[in-house]
């Protein structure tokens, strides 16, 4: 959706992946864009360097959102696997058929790869996604990796399920039912898709929103997942949903339950007076001019410190957002978040 800035890259970049051309065919699917998306794609066909791409362009009028055009579109292609890709991040060239060595296996229902950014918009946000690969190396370790990146991923056409209307984090819903199922899933760090948009400190703060109100629906969607049947897998949506999604709860309940204590015991109110402090101060970095002193030359752990609490700050506020019904299904283009 509204992806003029990087379609042609993007189609450039598929051109020139190493995979037999007969056995790749692609589809650029604009849901109902307003800019050049379409046209553009167009032009880059006519590039003799990606002439040879089995390419088709789907132009849908009405913007219905990304679920409505997955539901539609994936279960119509033959292609035994589908890759599924962010526009904005290019993929590395050797992708398809590494991830082609895993799908040889008959219980390999997905395979995850790894997500880096060019140009990260901050300190904590180049951290944040260096932690998340570890995690995601730890869930495989321990069974399938939950949810994916969803700027490139790979599933058997055969084991998708059509999602609910309303679903918001589709790249972890579509892989977490087909572990459901009883397949499993890989997470190859040698697959790497790398993203091209830097995302200013609002649009980080309004992608978290979103995934913390995914968070939460997915808790309550994948609540048999906890089932001991799935073992580390198990374990792992525990730890690393169920939990993350109810903690903005968690910390907003301790922070209340500190402030009762501080009426009677001068440590609570001490605790009370630095966490509402370190709120307040993670709030205003936020808005603190670039190139100004704070947050630029501030050392690294307050960095990380503020970006964490920022982000749980931002993750209570798409909790909020979901139990209100306030979550939007449409795409919305990142520049324009």
């Amino acid at each position: 959706y509204n992806e003029a800035a990087f379609i042609a890259d993007k189609i450039r970049n598929i051109a020139l992946l190493d995979y037999p051309t007969e056995k790749l065919s692609v589809v650029v699917a604009c849901d109902g864009c307003q800019d050049r998306t379409a046209e553009i794609a167009r032009q880059t066909l006519l590039e003799p360097e990606v002439a040879h791409l089995n390419l088709r362009i789907i132009e849908f009028k009405k913007n219905r959102g990304k679920i409505a055009i997955l539901n539609q579109l994936i279960p119509m292609l033959g292609s035994e696997i589908i890759v599924l890709s962010d526009t904005s991040a290019l993929i590395s060239m050797d992708a398809l058929k590494l991830a082609n060595e895993h799908f040889l296996h008959d219980e390999t229902g997905f395979v995850a790869a790894s997500y880096q950014i060019l140009k990260p918009g901050s300190t904590g946000e180049k951290k944040y996604w260096q932690y998340q690969r570890q995690v995601k190396l730890g869930e495989a370790v321990l069974g399938s990796p939950i949810g994916v990146h969803g700027a490139l991923y790979f599933i058997r056409q055969a084991l998708f399920e059509p999602l609910e209307t309303d679903t918001i984090n589709d790249d972890f819903m579509i892989p977490m039912r087909i572990i459901k199922r009883g397949y499993h899933g890989k997470y190859d760090t040698r697959l790497i898709s790398v993203e091209l948009e830097q995302a200013s400190l609002n649009m980080d703060q309004n992608r978290r929103t979103r995934i913390g109100a995914g968070n939460l629906q997915q808790v309550v969607r994948l609540f048999s997942m906890l089932h001991p049947k799935f073992g580390g897998t198990a374990f792992s949506f525990f730890s690393g949903k169920v939990l993350r999604g109810i903690m903005p709860l968690i910390l907003v309940s301790q922070l209340l339950l500190n402030l009762l204590l501080a009426f009677q015991f001068t440590e609570f109110c001490v605790l009370f007076i630095l966490q509402l402090l370190g709120i307040t101060l993670a709030r205003i970095s936020l808005h603190w001019p670039k190139g100004g002193l704070p947050p630029q030359r501030m050392f690294t752990p307050l960095k990380l410190a503020f970006y964490l609490i920022n982000g749980y700050f931002s993750s209570l506020l798409g909790c909020f957002n979901y139990l209100s019904g306030r979550t939007k299904s449409h795409w919305t283009s990142v520049s324009s978040d």
